[in-house]
């Protein structure tokens, strides 16, 4: 595994080292040994998926308050999205700040979502699906989100949001 970390503090993107034949290929997807050296949480207890139908289909931002607070990894496993993260820890040097990569079921990459970050994705293409491994079970009262439009963090978009949750359409402005 390839671990790149990006301009947000704990937050990775993370690339497959392939070993390929005529067969195809093997590789890794996750491995606790590799990612302890970078600090990475690895107490996987839950995997989560979810599937899209359309492009544009926007799902996010959302994150879960301490003690909850939960740490993810994602992988595209069926089309494109564009998945965006956003620093939320005050103490944090790239606080508000966000970062956004492309994911696809063809380019095998993951983004590592260290907590106090909040996550969401927009689906490129119609038909997307994406893996979750999270570190802790999702718990409602924890439950929190962020606009993916809210002006605190002008993230720019790849595509137009065009299907979006009525919750998701609600949250207020973020204010920290």
């Amino acid at each position: 595994m390839i671990f790149t970390e990006t301009k947000l503090k704990g937050a990775y993107v993370i690339e497959l080292e392939k070993r390929e034949d005529d067969r195809g290929f093997f590789a890794r997807t996750f491995c606790k040994s590799e990612a302890l050296p970078y600090g990475l949480k690895t107490d996987i207890v839950q995997a989560n998926m979810s599937a899209s139908k359309k492009k544009g289909t926007l799902r996010g931002m959302h994150y879960q308050l301490a003690p909850h607070a939960e740490t993810k990894l994602i992988r595209c496993t069926k089309g494109s999205l564009f998945d965006v993260i956003i620093d939320i820890r005050p103490e944090s040097p790239t606080y508000k700040q966000w970062f956004g990569t492309e994911l696809t079921a063809d380019n095998y990459k993951m983004v590592y979502v260290p907590e106090g970050f909040a996550h969401g994705f927009v689906t490129l293409e119609d038909n997307t699906e994406a893996v979750y491994l999270v570190t802790a079970a999702y718990n409602k009262e924890s439950e929190r989100a962020i606009r993916y439009n809210d002006p605190a963090f002008n993230i720019t978009w790849p595509v137009d949001v065009t299907e979006l949750s009525e919750k998701d359409t609600s949250h207020p402005d973020f204010i920290k």
